[in-house]
């Protein structure tokens, strides 16, 4: 493939990227509205956001056959739609029960597009002979700190009914010009160098099976740490921490300011660090931040903490992603996604479930322990090679 469609296609994937953080953080700074006007309690909430993690794990086990059959830009075009559409149902529900319904649809779009442009950019990782894959997650990570500055700066003015049609109009906006870009774009082949022709098709040896799931395990590490701040970041700081609702919208968009520059920076650290010590600073940085994030006493120390967490989350799951792609193609980012998206269906309800147990404070310190357990996993697999 010419130098040109090269660029044109990492442009139209970076918006997808971008699109989706945009969207999926203008939901989960609303998530305290949506409780409010369903009366839903921790744990009715953790169940009903569980609809999300479950609608994307049940979507990811098929969309890596939909790739393969369909290709990975058309999937990525319908899943977006598809995503659109279902951001602006959640305001329309008045219990727990109907909440995990909707979010049950916005789950499969989420988890479909996710798999869909991740396959597409480990071909284009490969292309271009670079680990460029952190800026694919940089623009994830931009697009959900607009979303929640956006959040913060609405949620006092505007009901989350008008906040999420409105993000619905920008969404298909956005397909419709991103999408005609993407699908101009002829799918990468071997001769553009991507992964070579026996790797089309999933290797199906034993070995290369569990080295996916092992970098599977990172993902789920680290998707367990985003969902609990995507999901319970902005309730702990406003009911522990006296925060305005304005406020605590703004922890999350510390945490994704901190994602955003820690991946744009991803490229230039995996070329000098390497994946190995990538992943062992990554891991132990977002456990201590995590740490300060759900036990400081103030908002500001916990604001830090969530910037530090980002941090230290931003670049494991990149990675654990493009490791499975470069092993077994579209079916290696689909079950590295499923199980790193699993970390999310753990999430919410677990954490929920140790919030009326214990304390929220005390929930949210399992992100620190599995940021640690993805540490020691990187460090495990440290003579791992893909190539």
């Amino acid at each position: 493939m010419p130098g040109t469609d090269l660029v044109r296609l990492r442009l139209a994937l970076t918006a997808f990227f971008a699109l989706d953080g945009f969207v999926f953080a203008g939901w989960v700074v609303r998530i305290p509205a949506i409780k409010e006007q369903t009366g839903a309690s921790a744990s009715a909430l953790g169940l009903a956001l569980l609809g999300v993690s479950a609608g994307a794990v049940i979507t990811m086990t098929l969309t890596g056959r939909l790739c393969r059959r369909y290709g990975s830009h058309l999937v990525t075009v319908v899943c977006a739609v598809l995503l659109g559409v279902s951001v602006a149902l959640p305001p329309l529900t008045h219990s727990a029960l109907a909440l995990g319904a909707v979010l049950l649809v916005f789950g499969a779009a989420y988890g479909g597009i996710n798999v869909a442009f991740n396959s597409a950019a480990v071909d284009l990782v490969a292309a271009l002979r670079r680990p460029v894959m952190p800026s694919f997650h940089a623009a994830f990570s931009l697009g959900g700190m607009i979303g929640a500055g956006l959040g913060a700066l609405v949620a006092g003015s505007l009901s989350p009914l008008r906040h999420l049609t409105g993000l619905a109009v920008i969404a298909l906006l956005v397909t419709a010009v991103a999408g005609r870009a993407l699908m101009r774009c002829e799918p990468l082949t071997p001769a553009d160098g991507g992964r070579p022709a026996e790797s089309s098709a999933p290797r199906r040896d034993r070995r290369t099976r569990a080295l996916v799931i092992v970098f599977g395990l990172i993902a789920l590490c680290t998707a367990y740490g985003e969902g609990a701040l995507a999901d319970w970041g902005a309730l702990h700081l406003e009911q522990d921490l006296d925060a305005s609702p304005g406020a605590a919208a703004v922890g999350y968009l510390c945490f994704a300011l901190a994602m955003t520059i820690g991946r744009l920076s991803g490229t230039t650290l995996l070329e000098r660090l390497g994946r190995t010590r990538t992943i062992l600073v990554g891991g132990s940085t977002a456990a201590a931040g995590m740490l300060l994030g759900a036990l400081a006493p103030h908002l500001r120390a916990a604001l830090l903490g969530y910037a530090v967490t980002g941090l230290g989350l931003a670049n494991l799951f990149p990675v654990a992603v493009e490791r499975a792609g470069a092993l077994a193609g579209p079916s290696g980012v689909a079950t590295a996604s499923t199980l790193g998206y699993g970390g999310m269906l753990l999430g919410p309800p677990a954490i929920g479930f140790m919030a009326d147990w214990y304390s929220l404070p005390a929930a949210l310190t399992s992100v620190a322990v599995l940021a640690a357990v993805a540490t020691a996993i990187g460090f495990t697999t440290r003579h791992v090679r893909t190539d």
